[in-house]
């Protein structure tokens, strides 16, 4: 057998070779195992973090309209080289050619827009005279950079929840090191070199390997001096207490319910919800899992639902018209199994059954779930939906409320009442009326209640939180 390809880190302007546990990554397609992604020692990230700080000190007296042009540098980029890294992405974690192809565009689409976002980050005159001994004085904010921002990076995004916290990071000033998931490494790896042979500064984007030794090194690291987190809420909790008192941004785990009404257009909401929870395997943390439906329209929407997921083409994850492809590897699919048995073992029955083929697992829709499965109690991260009916609103907003999570949900009614009684009393950090779960735009804060994190993604809202606010006053 060949000897697999090895990804290492990628420090200052160069790939760095560095001895470490290897991480054999099969491809979910065919099974095969392609490289081997090396694990980043305390030293490498050290050599990372240093070199991200030399960067961030050469320039940190760049101007908005620099930073404005990396940026726009890496759109560029990112745009010449799309069909590569949409297939990197298909190859390397079984998302659909289609699907990968538009994950790589709003990749662009959300560079131009921290670009756009970079030339307007500005601060506000304090009325420090409103105090009696503040009078003949100024003062006033800016907002500025933290240093040096460490990343890490889930599978299932391997460009845009990368991207989603490169961009915002630069644009503030910042230098980054990056800790991709494994199978996200290519990816990661293409881009930092890339961007560095079109215009940006060495050690401005360095990307380290490795899987959670790597990802602890980063949040523990002394020249890291923010951390920010997509992924599962126990790694979560764990890369929290390593950063300690440093600034800490997190998107983790969910179990997004979608509540449609009586009044809602049922045909329309079983359509979208079977999108948001079956499209890209199911493997996304706002995909809908479950499905809260006010009685008198049960039977209907099931019958709606079922139907809308079963119109979804499985395949191959290189065919242009696959809505769901392979999942991330074997055992994903194999716990997303063990997860429907579990439910249809405590009295649950299927409406829709999956079957299994390797990696592929078809759509999947559960009834009569009850409380105790793992289904209601956890997140699934698979092609899987629960349907359980409600009788009111006061019912249908206990059950949404009804999990340790609060990442993004959904409600589909006519009444504009009802949605504003959601808004307020449904605990999730960002909620859709009449869109699924799953439709996420890049303009607005998106991050979680509960134990769906901390912080806030989206253009401007993630250049806040990698930016400080700095007052100066003076004595006129």
């Amino acid at each position: 057998m060949p000897e697999l390809m090895r990804l290492t880190s990628f420090v200052g302007a160069a790939v760095l070779p560095h001895d470490g546990a290897a991480i054999s990554l099969v491809r979910p397609g065919d099974g095969k195992a392609v490289f081997a992604v090396v694990e980043a020692n305390d030293e490498v990230v050290d050599a990372a973090a240093k070199s991200a700080r030399h960067a961030f000190e050469v320039n940190r007296s760049a101007s908005l309209h620099q930073r404005s042009e990396w940026l726009r540098a890496a759109s560029a980029v990112l745009k010449e080289e799309s069909k590569r890294v949409a297939t990197f992405i298909s190859e390397d974690i079984g998302k659909p050619i289609r699907v990968a192809q538009i994950e790589v565009r709003r990749g662009v689409e959300f560079l131009d827009a921290c670009a756009a976002a970079a030339l307007n980050i500005g601060g506000e005159v304090v009325p420090v005279d409103a105090a009696a001994n503040g009078v003949n004085h100024f003062g006033f904010t800016r907002r500025v950079p933290y240093g040096v921002v460490g990343a890490i990076t889930p599978f299932n995004a391997p460009v845009n929840l990368l991207i989603q916290k490169v961009a915002p990071a630069i644009a503030a000033g910042n230098a980054v090191v990056v800790k991709p998931a494994p199978s996200g490494t290519r990816v990661a790896l293409v881009l930092a070199e890339a961007f560095c042979k079109h215009g940006w500064p060495p050690g401005l984007f360095n990307v380290v390997t490795g899987d959670r030794a790597a990802a602890m090194a980063i949040a523990k690291n002394p020249t890291v001096s923010a951390v920010s987190f997509t992924g599962g809420t126990a790694a979560g909790e764990a890369l929290a207490q390593a950063a300690g008192i440093k600034k800490f941004v997190a998107e983790l785990g969910s179990n997004a319910a979608n509540i449609v009404m009586a009044d809602a257009d049922v045909v329309d909401a079983a359509r979208k919800i079977a999108g948001a929870a079956f499209e890209a395997s199911g493997q996304q943390c706002i995909s809908a899992q479950r499905v809260l439906v006010e009685e008198p329209v049960l039977d209907r929407f099931v019958e709606e639902f079922v139907a809308a997921a079963a119109k979804l083409c499985v395949g191959p994850a290189d065919d242009p018209s696959a809505d769901l492809g392979p999942m991330v590897h074997r055992a994903a699919a194999d716990r997303v199994m063990r997860m429907c048995q579990d439910a249809i073992d405590r009295g649950a029955r299927f409406a829709l059954q999956p079957k299994q083929e390797s990696c592929i697992v078809s759509p999947a829709i559960l009834l009569d779930v009850p409380d105790a499965a793992d289904l209601w109690q956890h997140e699934v991260f698979g092609p899987v939906a629960l349907v359980r009916s409600f009788n009111d609103i006061e019912e249908g907003i206990r059950l949404a409320n009804d999990s340790p999570f609060g990442l993004q949900g959904a409600v589909f009614t006519s009444s504009l009442a009802t949605a504003m009684r959601f808004s307020a009393d449904f605990d999730v950090g960002s909620l859709w009326v009449n869109e699924a779960s799953r439709y996420r735009l890049d303009m607005y804060p998106f991050g979680g209640m509960k134990q769906s994190g901390t912080g806030r993604e989206g253009v401007r809202y993630a250049i806040e939180e990698l930016s400080q606010i700095k007052f100066t006053g003076i004595k006129l």
